[in-house]
């Protein structure tokens, strides 16, 4: 990951107009953006399900549903930044499109020019809120960016094994059972994942982070009670 620049964020467009949804991520694409195109909420969930989305852009009334409705069911269990591109532009639309998640709110017709202005400030100003770490051993873990530095190497992390990890981080030196892990890091109902798969993510944190994954320094097995990030951490 290079700082200092505009970053390769997703953004999922949910919009049935096809010209409009071209148009959005024609521009977001020139400007580094990964866009995923869905035009009703049955391909917007399924890309949501399937992709790893840092903002969506959604249209309220869709051919298969209301976007309000379907931005409230996120909002019980994902925290992903959302944009209200509607063109319903009365008070009570705009404070509805609030009540059920939105960070912003856009009406028709819309300059695309304003429209990467306010995605790339929440972007930036998201990630320089965002630039406290966990240090322990050789790495740096910066808590929401889901990547590590070592001064030598970055590596990243996807969403559902930065959430294992960060179980870990912030309880160092405590043996963890894989029920306690897939407690605190799986309990959403996103995903299905069982103990077998606590061990599949174990294995790929240890591939990244540890020099030796047959002789982990970081991640240890304790064996018949659980895992151990066996190293302090410090918060910064």
């Amino acid at each position: 990951m290079q700082m200092g620049r505009v970053e390769l964020f997703s953004i999922l467009i949910v919009e049935d107009e096809a010209s409009v949804n071209r148009a959005i991520e024609f521009t977001l694409s020139k400007e580094n953006y990964k866009v995923y195109q869905a035009y009703d909420l049955k391909e917007a969930d399924h890309i949501f399900q399937e992709k790893e989305i840092d903002m969506i852009l959604c249209d309220i009334n869709l051919p298969d549903g209301n976007g309000l409705e379907w931005i409230k069911k996120l909002r019980s269990h994902t925290s992903v930044p959302v944009i209200f591109l509607t063109a319903l532009d009365q008070e009570i639309d705009q404070v509805m499109g609030y009540e059920a998640g939105a960070d912003d709110y856009i009406t028709k017709p819309f300059s695309l020019s304003v429209l990467v202005l306010k995605v790339n400030a929440f972007f930036k100003r998201n990630s320089q809120s965002q630039n406290q770490y966990l240090e322990s051993g050789e790495w740096r873990f910066y808590l929401e960016e889901l990547y590590a530095d070592n001064g030598e190497k970055q590596v990243t992390f996807t969403k559902s094994e930065w959430k294992l990890l960060r179980i870990l981080l912030e309880h160092p030196k405590i043996i963890l059972s894989k029920s306690q892990i897939l407690q605190n890091a799986f309990d959403n109902g996103e995903e299905f994942f069982d103990e077998n798969m606590v061990a599949v993510y174990i294995r790929r944190l240890r591939e990244k982070i540890e020099k030796d994954p047959a002789d982990p320094k970081y991640i240890r097995n304790v064996r018949g009670m659980g895992y151990l990030w066996n190293q302090s951490c410090i918060k910064r």
